[in-house]
């Protein structure tokens, strides 16, 4: 099968991951659609080990911070190294993502924006956060959320797979990812169904037993509205309802 190139692009799309627990990507990288999408060649993913770049036989990456304070930082020359080492793999040079809860929040219109890209860069911390002069490396800065995690890992995967699924031919129907939660017009997704027509008194709507699809496609429309409105006001623009 012939990989469906993206426009302006002739290569898969190639995502290098410089992490200090590459094994942490194993199940991921090999499961369900991603790791179809790996197999076909939609998508490369490269896994960097950060203490490969060490100064010291060790592996020693990380250091007590100046001005004391819990916890070790991550060091500068380390991360430094292997993003430069990283970058010249390929001749396309990588968008430098910095995964860190002081990032810009994670978005599907952001994820769009990553996966018309040639290469990425993702860059997972850990222990108490990154010297600060790693920040210079980063042309961006990433948080899956507002909670603090034990590493970058979890946030590169999550990346990795909202950028992979939006990729040519990964979902195999060409509309499977717009009907999707934050791609309806920034509202959350419609409510789906799928047999018995009945269960435990809980019936499927009629109007999606009708075959009338003008009227199945205005249902869908308002109840993701009404379902943003009572779940994520904040997509609808609108204060929250009282409950």
């Amino acid at each position: 099968m012939a990989w469906q190139v993206a426009e302006g692009r002739d290569m898969p799309l190639r995502i290098d991951v410089i992490t200090l627990f590459p094994e942490a990507f194993r199940g991921v990288l090999e499961s369900s659609i991603l790791g179809r999408a790996l197999r076909e060649g939609r998508v490369e993913v490269v896994l960097a080990n950060l203490r490969d770049f060490a100064l010291d036989a060790r592996g020693t990456v990380d250091d007590k911070p100046f001005g004391g304070g819990p916890g070790m930082v991550l060091m500068c020359e380390p991360a430094f190294r292997a993003v430069e080492h990283v970058q010249g793999l390929d001749p396309r040079r990588a968008l430098v993502v910095l995964l860190t809860p002081q990032g810009e929040r994670l978005t599907q219109a952001r994820v769009r924006d990553l996966a018309g890209r040639q290469r990425l860069m993702l860059v997972c911390g850990h222990y108490e956060g990154f010297d600060e002069r790693i920040r210079t490396l980063a042309d961006l800065e990433l948080s899956i959320g507002d909670y603090v995690l034990t590493g970058g890992e979890p946030a590169a995967m999550a990346v990795i797979d909202a950028v992979v699924r939006l990729l040519p031919g990964v979902l195999g129907a060409e509309d499977a990812a717009s009907e999707e939660s934050f791609n309806l017009a920034g509202l959350l997704e419609y409510p789906q169904y799928t047999r018995p027509r009945e269960f435990r008194g809980m019936a499927v709507p009629e109007v999606l037993l009708s075959g009338n699809h003008a009227q199945i496609a205005r249902w869908r429309a308002e109840q993701a509205l009404e379902r943003t409105r009572r779940r994520r006001a904040d997509l609808a623009g609108e204060a929250p309802d009282e409950k």
